[in-house]
């Protein structure tokens, strides 16, 4: 287990999870504690504080109740980083000066990168990543408009003259551009940069030490208690559940409910494969019915999230009492979830059924949710160490609510009909062509839309089907799939001729932000 850690102090900003992800992905223990931690209960940790980051945050610096740190870390000759509003905070402290400026910055700007170490190797790599040595992303109204005394600039854009600054000698240091999202070429060789050439880290974090970690927390919080794990079939479920299994043993129980919104042979393989192949502890509850009955008339996607995250909540209560009780229930949760449910000061981007979904009257003493502070990539990473078959492990993701939130509008059969036979037809031919671990995720949509079409020399007006193909690493920021025209011809093809009701197929480009992943 390692001795050393940076810690990340949480401002509230949407991305800090991935500042996080990017020091453990260099090999370093990162744990994020929220902004208001001391520098004494960091101190007071047997593991060595090596650094310490302070994220981004919604918050201008000058305004009533902005969030604010211990001052004392300032001062402690510890390495500190402060990213966007960090920066800011650490430049009011220090007799700087933060104001509107320039002008605000968002999205890829080119920037002028001094020589420092902080930004070592940058050049170098625009092979490998265009734009490393010279461009960022920014996201940002105020900037440092004067850096405190000590302070050097070592990097500016054209509205931001301060878009980095340094103090070798207390070693502190700024940058208002975001290092941590993939939109910045070379920022996570910044992040490593400040790990292992300021900071002085050694890089002995690894994945199994996590998983050891994540058993003894969720030991800790079960006790001697029975625990009901609600399994989807996809990879977070999966992997909560065997991590919870490792830890407590035959003290879980599995719940798989098909609530009508699956894709088509969705239940029977996922029964099988847990049952077959993980010889797991498993009970299937049909709830079609009960579900699609709550849902029936409704168009709304947050109410469909919220109908779909209480249901699930009642029908396990329901099997746990059919066991004699459970203590609590286990959620394969990640962090996007949480972070899009609007977590802390984070806007409410979607309520996941899981977090913002879930009613307030749970009968469960508490949830465990072991994956909540991690990235999709993490958890199929941390699968594979547990030694989960990889078949599992780079499933395709579904989301909880399922169906319901591919189809605009109000739930009905014939829609329900409709997406799973055009996803199925989707899913089969990305599969032929070789590119099912190569996408995201890829789905279809059932867009609500009609339009005139003419088939045998009649005319027709069908519905319109959207196919949704995305890249992404952690599922916070994603990329449409150029995808082959040849794929999209087949596949355009193949729902028209083969799936009743459908008379033109479009092909969603749309990155995420501004859109999202799912369309609802």
């Amino acid at each position: 287990m390692t001795k050393e850690r940076v810690v990340v102090l949480d401002f509230g900003g949407q991305y800090n999870q991935l500042i996080a992800r990017c020091v453990r992905e260099a090999g370093v223990l990162a744990e994020i504690l929220p902004y208001d931690t001391s520098l004494a209960a960091m101190l007071a940790d047997p593991r060595q504080l090596k650094g310490i980051i302070m994220t981004g945050g919604p918050d201008s610096v000058y305004a009533p109740g902005a969030l604010t740190c211990d001052p004392a870390i300032f001062q402690a000759g510890v390495p500190v980083l402060g990213i966007c509003y960090g920066m800011q905070l650490m430049t009011r402290f220090l007799s700087g000066q933060v104001g509107a400026g320039g002008g605000p910055e968002f999205g890829h700007t080119e920037i002028t990168f001094a020589a420092h170490p902080l930004f070592a190797e940058l050049a170098a790599q625009e092979k490998d990543e265009p734009g490393a040595g010279r461009h960022v992303w920014m996201n940002h109204n105020d900037a440092v408009l004067q850096a405190p005394p000590g302070f050097q600039t070592i990097a500016r854009t054209d509205r931001c003259p301060n878009a980095a600054f340094a103090d070798d000698q207390r070693r502190l240091y700024g940058l208002q551009f975001h290092p941590e999202v993939r939109h910045t070429p070379g920022g996570r060789q910044i992040l490593r940069n400040f790990c292992f050439s300021v900071c002085a880290c050694r890089g002995d974090w690894q994945m199994s030490d996590l998983t050891v970690s994540l058993v003894d927390d969720i030991r800790r919080q079960a006790g001697d208690g029975q625990v009901l794990c609600a399994l989807s079939g996809g990879v977070d479920s999966s992997v909560a559940a065997v991590l919870v299994h490792k830890a407590i043993g035959s003290r879980l129980t599995c719940v798989f409910v098909d609530h009508g919104l699956l894709r088509q042979h969705e239940a029977t393989e996922v029964m099988a494969f847990y049952r077959e192949t993980l010889g797991m502890n498993i009970i299937p509850v049909d709830a079609a019915d009960r579900f699609l009955g709550k849902l029936a008339g409704v168009t709304d996607p947050e109410r469909k999230r919220k109908i779909i995250g209480g249901e699930f909540i009642r029908v396990f209560e329901e099997e746990a009492r059919k066991l004699g009780g459970a203590d609590y229930l286990v959620q394969g949760t990640i962090y996007p979830d949480v972070i899009e449910s609007g977590h802390g000061k984070a806007a409410v981007i979607k309520s996941h059924h899981n977090v913002g979904g879930l009613p307030p009257d749970i009968s469960f003493k508490g949830l465990i949710e072991p994956l909540r502070s991690l990235f999709k990539d993490e958890v199929r990473r941390l699968g594979e160490a547990l030694g989960i078959p990889r078949a599992l492990v780079w499933r395709q993701p579904f989301p909880g609510p399922g169906l319901a939130i591919r189809i605009m509008g109000e739930i009905t059969a014939e829609r329900l009909r409709i997406v799973r036979e055009s996803d199925w037809i989707f899913r089969e031919e990305v599969a032929k062509a070789g590119l099912d671990q190569a996408i995201w995720q890829y789905f279809t949509v059932f867009t609500g839309v009609r339009t005139v079409g003419v088939m045998g020399d009649d005319r027709t007006y069908d519905h319109v089907i959207a196919l949704r193909a995305v890249t992404s690493s952690d599922a916070m920021t994603v990329e449409f799939a150029e995808l082959p025209y040849a794929l999209l011809a087949k596949v355009s093809q193949r729902i028209i001729n083969e799936v009743r009701g459908c008379s033109r197929v479009v092909y969603d480009i749309t990155s995420k932000p501004p859109g999202t992943i799912e369309w609802e």
